[in-house]
């Protein structure tokens, strides 16, 4: 099980996008291991900027959506984590095919946890590196606009 406290169900999380922003984008969550969660972005009209190349908040969205989930799964019964703060880093242009993204956690606290979520292409190359700050929260806390 490793670092999670949930035991991670990839059908049941994706199927927990529908009507999201991440199905929208045609995020989808591939892979989980030990210690990271790994997911997929097509480069296609739904996240190409007006010059052709990988939206670079089509790129945050895919961070912002691996961390949070990862980091959720590692959230003790009767907490959320909730986002704080994203970084991204946009290092190399992607004009067409599929991105991945894995996210790993750097810290995980019991009031903060800090996740490195590393996009790369097709090819392996690194396109873009981010870092996601969330807040742990008692549930209750955290539902307070829903």
């Amino acid at each position: 099980m490793g670092i999670w406290q949930t035991p991670p169900d990839l059908d049941a999380l994706n199927a927990a996008a529908r009507g999201t922003l991440a199905e929208t984008l045609g995020i989808r969550l591939a892979e989980i291991g030990a210690d990271f969660l790994r997911g997929t972005l097509p480069v296609d009209a739904r996240t190409l900027q007006p010059f052709g190349l990988l939206h670079g908040g089509a790129s945050a969205a895919l961070a912002e959506t691996l961390g949070s989930v990862a980091a959720n799964l590692c959230c003790a019964p009767g907490t959320r984590a909730v986002g704080l703060e994203l970084n991204a880093n946009h290092l190399r242009a992607v004009r067409a095919g599929m991105v991945a993204g894995t996210a790993r956690p750097l810290h995980l606290g019991r009031a903060t946890q800090v996740w490195e979520i590393r996009i790369e292409d097709a090819g392996g190359r690194l396109s873009c590196v981010a870092r996601l700050t969330c807040a742990v929260l008692a549930e209750r806390e955290s539902n307070h606009g829903a």
